[in-house]
C-alpha cells in the first residue's frame, strides 16, 4: 500500500520561459535604457531625423511641441558632453556648454538659421524662463524646513553685503592698477557684474548713465554687458569648483542647505513619487505654482503703472514664504509641488540653457571682455564676493560651500544666470536665496550706483 504522503505529492510546477536571447526585446530595452540626458537614445535618433527633416524644407514649426523637442534635443545633447570631459565634468562644464556652446554656434552660423529663429523668438516671446523659475522657486520653498526657511533669508544679508563691499573694493583696486581708472573700472565694470543682470541690470544702468551724461543709451549698454556676461561665466566656473571641493570635503557643505540641523520637509533624494501621491495633487500644485507667478505678475503690472516696480519672481517669492511659514498649502499639495520642482529641474533644465545660449547670450558680447585688464579685474572681483561669502558663512552658522554659491550668484546674469549656476554645482534647491541675491541685491546696486554717478556728474 502506497504512503498516503507520497500521493499528495505534486509534480513540479513548469520552468518559466527563458527570456528571449535576441535582439529583440532584451537587447531594444537596453537601448531604451541608454539615454542622452533623459531622452532614450532611439527617440534621440527619431528626433535627429524630425528636426533635420523641417530644417531641410525650411518649415520649423514654432508650435510648444517642436520647440521642446529641439531644445532638448541640442540641449541635452551639449550638457551630455559636459559631463564626459575629464575634470571640467566636475568643474560645471555640462552647465557651461549647455548655455554657451549653443550661443557659440549661432555666432559661427554653425545651427541652422531656422532653428535658431525660431528658438529665439519662442524663447522671447513665451517667457518660458519664469515658468521654470516659477516652479523651481515655489517647490523649493515649500520642500523645506519651515523654521529654518525664514532664518536662512535674514542670515544671507550679512554675507552678501559683506561681499558686495569687499568685491566692490577689490575690483576697482585692480582694475586701477592696470591702469583702467578708478570711476571706469567702477562704474563700467564692477558695478555692472552686480546689477543683476541684463534686464534688471545692465539695461536701467546704462540708461541711467545715459540720461545723466545725455548720450545714447546704445553706446553706454554696449561697455556695461561684457562684464555682466563674462561675471556669470565665472560664476558658473567657481560653482562646479565649490561642487567639486565640497565632494572632498563634505562637512563644508549641507548639498543644497545653508544651515546645519536644517532638513526638508520633503526628501531631496526623492526621485518615484510616493504611494499616496496622485497625479490629480500634482496638477493642483503645478497650477498653484502658475497662479502664484501670476498674482506676481498682476502686482507687477499695477505698481509699474504707479511708478513703482516689484519683479514678479520677487513677488512670488515673497507669496510662497509667507503660504509655507502661514500652513495655508496642505501637506500633499507641498508634496505635489516637489514633484513638479524635480521634474523641471529634471528635464526642463538643460532644453532651458540652451534656449537661453541661443537667444540671450551673445558670442560676441563675451568675447568683447577677453582683454587682460578686463579679465583680471571682473574675475577678482567674482572670486572676492565668492571668498566672502565662504569666510563669512562660519561665522553665522552656516555651510560655507553654499552661501558661497549664493553669493557666487550676486554676480550671475539674471534668472538666466541662477539656472546656470545652480546647475553646475547641482543645488537648484538654493534658487530661492539666489532669488534675493540677484534681484533684491542688484536692484540696491543700481539705485546707489545711479545716486552716486548722478552726484559726481
Amino acid at each position: 500500500m502506497e504512503n498516503s504522503s507520497q500521493s499528495e505529492i505534486k509534480p513540479p510546477a513548469p520552468l518559466a520561459p527563458a527570456p528571449a536571447s535576441g535582439f529583440w526585446p532584451q537587447g531594444w530595452w537596453k537601448l531604451m535604457e541608454t539615454r542622452i540626458g533623459v531622452i532614450p537614445l532611439p527617440v534621440f535618433v527619431v528626433l535627429i531625423g524630425v528636426v533635420g527633416y523641417f530644417t531641410v524644407v525650411g518649415k520649423l514649426p514654432p508650435e510648444i511641441s517642436m520647440m521642446m523637442g529641439v531644445m532638448a534635443l541640442f540641449g541635452f545633447a551639449c550638457g551630455e558632453a559636459g559631463k564626459h570631459l575629464p575634470v571640467l565634468r566636475h568643474l560645471g562644464a555640462a552647465a557651461i556648454f549647455a548655455t554657451f556652446i549653443p550661443s557659440l554656434m549661432v555666432y559661427k552660423h554653425w545651427l541652422p538659421a531656422e532653428v535658431t529663429r525660431t528658438v529665439t523668438d519662442f524663447t522671447k516671446s513665451t517667457g518660458f524662463l519664469y515658468l521654470f523659475i516659477a516652479a523651481i522657486i515655489v517647490g523649493s520653498i515649500w520642500g523645506m524646513d519651515r523654521r529654518m526657511l525664514i532664518q536662512g533669508f535674514f542670515k544671507i544679508v550679512i554675507p552678501t553685503a559683506a561681499g558686495t563691499v569687499l568685491a566692490a573694493i577689490v575690483g576697482t583696486s585692480v582694475g586701477a592698477a592696470f591702469g583702467m581708472g578708478v570711476h571706469h573700472t567702477f562704474f563700467y565694470v564692477v558695478i555692472p557684474i552686480m546689477a543683476g543682470g541684463v534686464g534688471e541690470g545692465a539695461i536701467p544702468l546704462s540708461t541711467g548713465y545715459a540720461d545723466i551724461l545725455h548720450k545714447g543709451q546704445g553706446d553706454v549698454f554696449a561697455q556695461v554687458l561684457p562684464p555682466v556676461m563674462f561675471g556669470s561665466l565665472i560664476a558658473i566656473l567657481l560653482a562646479g569648483v565649490l561642487n567639486f571641493i565640497g565632494k572632498k570635503y563634505p562637512a563644508l557643505t549641507g548639498e543644497g542647505r545653508l544651515q546645519p540641523g536644517e532638513h526638508d520637509d520633503m526628501d531631496p533624494q526623492q526621485q518615484e513619487i510616493s504611494p499616496h501621491m496622485d497625479v490629480g495633487h500634482i496638477a493642483a500644485a503645478g497650477m498653484t505654482v502658475l497662479s502664484l507667478y501670476l498674482v506676481g505678475l498682476v502686482i507687477y503690472r499695477v505698481g509699474s503703472a504707479h511708478g513703482w516696480s516689484l519683479p514678479a519672481p520677487l513677488t512670488m517669492l515673497v507669496l510662497a514664504v509667507a503660504i509655507k511659514l502661514s500652513r495655508a498649502v496642505s501637506p500633499k499639495l507641498q508634496e505635489g509641488s516637489y514633484v513638479v520642482y524635480r521634474f523641471f529641474a529634471t528635464a526642463v533644465t538643460y532644453p532651458l540653457l540652451f534656449a537661453i545660449g541661443v537667444a540671450m547670450t551673445p558670442w560676441e558680447t563675451l568675447i568683447a571682455a577677453f582683454a587682460l585688464p578686463n579679465l583680471v579685474t571682473i574675475a577678482s572681483t567674482v572670486i572676492t564676493m565668492v571668498v566672502t561669502g565662504f569666510v563669512t558663512a562660519r561665522w553665522i552658522k552656516l555651510y560655507p560651500i553654499d552661501m558661497a554659491i549664493v553669493n557666487s550668484c550676486r554676480c550671475a546674469q539674471g534668472g538666466t544666470g541662477n539656472v546656470a549656476i545652480l546647475t553646475a554645482c547641482d543645488r537648484m534647491q538654493l534658487m530661492p536665496f539666489a532669488q534675493v541675491a540677484t534681484r533684491i541685491g542688484g536692484a540696491a546696486t543700481v539705485f546707489f550706483a545711479l545716486l552716486a554717478y548722478g552726484r559726481m556728474h
